[in-house]
């Protein structure tokens, strides 16, 4: 964020004290032949900081446009397609106001808006994470739990921030958890929940396929881990409290600032299925794709969606994965057929990847065929020398061609989750405790998996008796036997047979000895600063952030650090439950963690970087942190209510708010939230409209430089799982959509 958006903020925020004479003479909105233009006025005048929304359902796709107001409630919705539109105003303190029908781009609009008549109306437009300030969590004092035969808190939750993280991750990864379907339950007693939690959606639901009865007994299980009695108590006693009037005490606040100048663009896609995830451009350069459609997955149908922003047209296609991994394009996307698209990613020469995670139908996935022998055989693969990979057939790289609609798979040797390209054109994986990649252009000259294939286990040096100086990892050296390493405890369902496979989170701990690190990864990004990667590591708890390279002569030059939000005296954690984390174009890297913190690490600040404490506690000094913005819990110190899936750092200044950008996910609040860290401000991106925007990640694209805001633009989906429970979804008026953010540099611009 630059020193304009700093301006800006502090100049709008001293307008709203001064709006009454600022009001009467306010300059007249110009008319734009391709938007709308006007003012809001309320009982009292203009009205500041509400949303004007325009919808239409005369384009291929629903159609939604949305800006906010001014200091004196003027408004302009520019780059509008030639359509009829609704217009309305939503706003915190208000209810919606009457639709004005038929407006056109070219006119200007009077609007009125309507006060709320009392607290309970005006709640109903507040995000699920001011409702969830309703839910009583139980204080610190009561861990660890002590069963049902005590406090009736599981005896495995050892502290509180556990319990914060199973609500987050057990429940709000999936859905937002205080929107208009969590808060409300005919029958709001621990019964009534208990037998929510159990229904499911009948197999060929429209949003998530056949996985209804998976969900319903993930519910099941993840109320069992709270504590099965108690944990049905608290969300009844939510709910019930709900059900009597009561309402948040902490209203969201309008938006003000650079809040003002944001412009969203939405678009109905995916034909009510739910969509993981998106991907618009090359991270790397922004401009690949350029004004191309965007794609989607949608995991739980094996489709890949798409949506043209230019021409508002959306389309779909799918793949099939055979035994063999081999895979072909489906000329109908319903054919029957085995593929789990997981997550998509463009690379340097705007050719689409998608990590497939192995078949939907498990016993499809039983009877999967080995890997390939290039997984074990040292004799074909110097990385099956140096970790062999043993086990059957897992995930595919899908690789597909938009131009010329050609698609290919690399099997692979390890599970994929999520995928990022760094700056030397190589496409990495998460998913597992080590690092793999394919090589984008040996694979697109060769089609041969045993050339354009790597991977490494992540291995910290911790038998240094000199710490490494800061500066990248060219010091560090590995030694390369994995028989000299600290190997991770096996447990009995993670045997680890000198080779991969995930295994418990800890070790022998010999100070003369390089470590092996264990635990899932997850979310990654490339540190364009010195070509690394960087994962955010979800097994272990504590969360933890691990930077990788590869070397100059890979797997033998592979090496890793760790590092862990700090521990406290009292035995929690600064940081904990991290999903998403990204980094800057200086090599800053910076953690979302999903009890509603945003964590940075500045390496270059570590005092030790290796040897026998370098094992995750080492760098306290490099960590700074932030809450984000909304509300708390009651009783809880650090965090918020809200829930960070993945998250990423603006490098190249697609949102038009400055380069290197933190932005996170806001998904239990509705918005995208954007971090200034050098003015330690926050800007909430909102979607008002439809309400449950919970989204995964982002994605941004430039496809005019020349353009000013118009050519730039970050682009995210509504994710849930539950996609009836978004704003319109269950009547099949809307959802899932997909937003376009953008910030332009005044609210009145077009």
């Amino acid at each position: 964020m630059n020193k304009q958006f700093v301006r800006t903020l502090f100049a709008s925020t001293c307008l709203i004290a001064i709006s009454g004479a600022a009001n009467a003479a306010a300059p007249a909105v110009p008319v734009n032949p391709n938007g709308i233009g006007g003012v809001v006025m309320g009982p009292k005048g203009p009205e500041a900081g509400v949303w004007v929304i325009a919808e239409t359902n005369e384009s291929k796709t629903k159609f939604i446009k949305i800006v906010v107001t001014d200091d004196q409630g003027r408004f302009m919705l520019p780059e509008l397609p030639k359509h009829k539109y609704e217009v309305w105003v939503r706003g915190y303190g208000l209810v919606d106001s009457e639709h004005v029908k038929d407006a056109v781009p070219g006119k200007n609009l009077q609007l009125k808006a309507v006060v709320a008549p009392n607290a309970k109306a005006a709640a109903e437009y507040y995000p699920a994470n001011y409702w969830q300030t309703l839910m009583k969590i139980p204080d610190a004092s009561e861990f660890p739990g002590s069963g049902p035969k005590g406090n009736g808190i599981a005896m495995t939750m050892q502290t509180q921030q556990m319990w914060l993280h199973h609500l987050k991750h057990g429940c709000i990864q999936c859905h937002q958890q205080g929107d208009k379907t969590t808060r409300t339950l005919l029958n709001n007693t621990p019964e009534g929940w208990a037998e929510r939690i159990t229904k499911a959606r009948a197999d060929g639901d429209q949003a998530v396929g056949n996985t209804g009865p998976e969900h319903a007994a993930t519910m099941v299980n993840s109320m069992t881990q709270f504590g099965r009695a108690r944990g049905l108590q608290m969300f009844a006693d939510f709910t019930k409290r709900v059900e009597n009037g009561d309402t948040p005490t902490e209203a969201p606040p309008r938006p003000a600032g650079m809040e003002r100048n944001i412009v969203l663009t939405s678009w109905d896609w995916g034909n009510g299925r739910y969509i993981h995830d998106l991907t618009s451009s090359d991270r790397n350069n922004p401009t690949v794709n350029s004004n191309g459609p965007i794609y989607g997955i949608t995991a739980m149908h094996g489709y890949i969606e798409v949506l043209n922003p230019a021409t508002n047209e959306q389309s779909e296609f799918a793949y099939k994965v055979d035994q063999t991994k081999s895979v072909t394009l489906l000329e109908h996307p319903d054919e029957n057929q085995q593929g789990v698209p997981h997550n998509p990613m463009f690379d340097h020469k705007g050719k689409l990847w998608i990590t497939d995670r192995g078949f939907r139908d498990r016993k499809k996935a039983a009877e999967s065929v080995a890997k390939p022998a290039y997984c074990t055989d040292a004799n074909i693969s110097k990385y099956a020398k140096y970790w062999p990979q043993p086990g059957k057939a897992t995930s595919t790289a899908v690789q597909y061609d938009p131009k010329t609609k050609q698609i290919s798979g690399v099997p692979m040797c390890n599970n994929l989750h999520h995928l990022m390209q760094s700056t030397d054109k190589k496409m990495y994986f998460s998913g597992t405790d080590i690092a793999s990649w394919v090589d984008v252009d040996v694979w697109d000259a060769t089609k041969d998996p045993t050339k354009a294939m790597g991977w490494c286990p992540m291995v910290a040096d911790t038998n240094s008796k000199t710490p490494s100086k800061v500066g990248g990892l060219s010091e560090v050296v590995i030694t390369p036997d994995r028989e000299a390493w600290n190997k991770p405890a096996r447990g009995a369902n993670n045997a680890d047979p000198e080779g991969g496979g995930l295994a418990a989170n800890t070790t022998e701990g010999d100070p003369t000895k390089d470590t092996r690190l264990t635990g899932g990864t997850y979310g990654q990004d490339v540190d364009p600063s010195d070509g690394s990667m960087w994962y955010a590591k979800t097994g272990p708890w504590p969360s933890q952030i691990a930077k990788f390279h590869p070397g100059t002569n890979p797997p033998e030059t592979c090496r890793a650090e760790v590092y862990e939000a700090a521990k406290l005296p009292n035995g929690d954690y600064e940081g904990f439950n991290i999903r998403g984390m990204s980094v800057d174009s200086k090599g800053i890297a910076y953690a979302g963690f999903a009890q509603g913190r945003l964590g940075r690490l500045d390496r270059t600040k570590c005092k030790v970087l290796s040897g026998p404490t370098a094992t995750g506690q080492h760098c306290p000094e490099g960590w700074t942190y932030w809450d984000s913005p909304g509300p708390k819990y009651a009783g809880v110190k650090n965090g918020s209510t809200d829930f960070h899936y993945l998250m990423w750092v603006d490098i190249h200044d697609t949102l038009g708010m400055g380069k290197d950008i933190p932005i996170l996910a806001g998904s239990n609040s509705d918005s995208l939230l954007a971090f200034d860290a050098k003015a330690e401000k926050w800007a909430v991106m909102r979607v008002p409209y439809p309400m449950d925007f919970h989204t995964r990640g982002m994605d941004g694209r430039i496809d005019d430089a020349k353009a000013g805001w118009k050519g730039r633009g970050v682009y995210a989906t509504y994710a849930m799982q539950t996609v009836w429970h978004q704003e319109g979804a269950e009547d099949g008026a809307s959802g899932p959509n997909i937003v376009k953010f953008q910030v332009r540099p005044d609210p009145l611009a077009y």
